[in-house]
């Protein structure tokens, strides 16, 4: 049995519909991405996986546990951690480990392999109050707290947010490293590019799965010529290449602004002389789409 099966999840806080109708399975050992912006509802899908929150409707198997009858059974069986910093701030690093380490009745001499990668990087500090680490710190110290009793399921709330592109990279490294122990790792992000640092994806919008493929099969399936156009006036290009009559969808992206045509025979040098006429001396060069443009692409169906 796959580790986590989800079949039909609803959730609705008042009028808000914040999960309307997940399902997917993850597999065991892999890294199973769930990508999209905040208030996508993944912190909503994370809590009811976790059995912090009941679902409205649907159901859910952790590890084989229903996450309504038998909760308990799955709180013993998996690692969680939030995307808020959740730890005991006024307690050192060891205490903080040594606390969660008890809960779960182990020692962290019994499952230190597991963390050791990542415990020598704070170890230094191990007498420091958590509350006063630094970002990048803290997610390494709430890393080694959710994985210190060796959980069959490790669930990941958007880990890297806040922290510094080197301790992102770092992070991802550690879960690279944790696949080999057999731990099936959910996580979710608000960042595109660390989509394809998993094994497999969902992309979510307004409570529901639009695709669930691997990044690859995600791309491969992206079958529209894809534009990318920049010049001296970013904004104004923004806005003059949606009102071209041939232009279906227009966004910014990085320092370029992305965009698809209506039609196959879409020809540029037609746009390049519209964009002169607006004063534009615009570059204007065919991509190859990314996992974000996937994302926007799917998200205006």
């Amino acid at each position: 049995m796959n580790p986590v099966i989800a079949n039909d999840i609803r959730k609705h806080y008042g009028n808000v519909q914040a999960l309307q109708g997940i399902s997917f399975e993850a597999k065991p050992g892999e890294i199973f991405g769930i990508i999209g912006p905040d208030g996508a509802g993944k912190t909503s899908l994370f809590r009811i996986m976790t059995t912090l929150i009941l679902p409205d409707s649907g159901s859910c198997l952790v590890g084989g546990f229903d996450v309504v009858k038998e909760y308990k059974e799955i709180r013993r069986r998996v690692g969680y951690m939030p995307g808020r910093f959740s730890l005991y701030q006024d307690m050192s690093v060891e205490e903080n480990l040594s606390f969660f380490a008890s809960v779960f009745g182990t020692t962290i001499e019994e499952n230190y392999h597991l963390i050791a990668d990542i415990y020598k990087q704070i170890e230094p500090f191990k007498t420091r109050r958590a509350g006063k680490l630094s970002g990048g710190m803290k997610q390494k110290l709430a890393l080694c707290c959710a994985l210190i009793h060796k959980p069959d399921v490790l669930f990941l709330d958007e880990p890297t947010t806040g922290v510094d592109p080197v301790s992102r990279k770092e992070f991802w490294e550690m879960l690279k490293r944790l696949k080999t122990e057999g731990i099936t790792m959910i996580v979710s992000t608000p960042y595109m590019d660390e989509a394809r640092l998993c094994d497999r994806i969902a992309l979510i919008k307004d409570g529901r799965f639009m695709s669930i493929n691997t990044p690859d099969n995600i791309v491969a399936d992206f079958k529209v010529p894809l534009w990318a156009a920049k010049s001296g006036q970013m904004y104004r290009l923004l806005n003059d290449l949606r009102e071209y009559p041939e232009t279906d969808n227009c966004y910014v992206s990085g320092e370029y602004h992305h965009f698809t045509a209506r039609t196959n025979d879409f020809d540029p040098e037609k746009l390049t002389q519209y964009l002169r006429a607006k004063g534009h001396e615009p570059e204007i060069k065919r991509i190859e789409a990314t996992i974000e443009d996937c994302y926007m692409y799917l998200a205006r169906k």
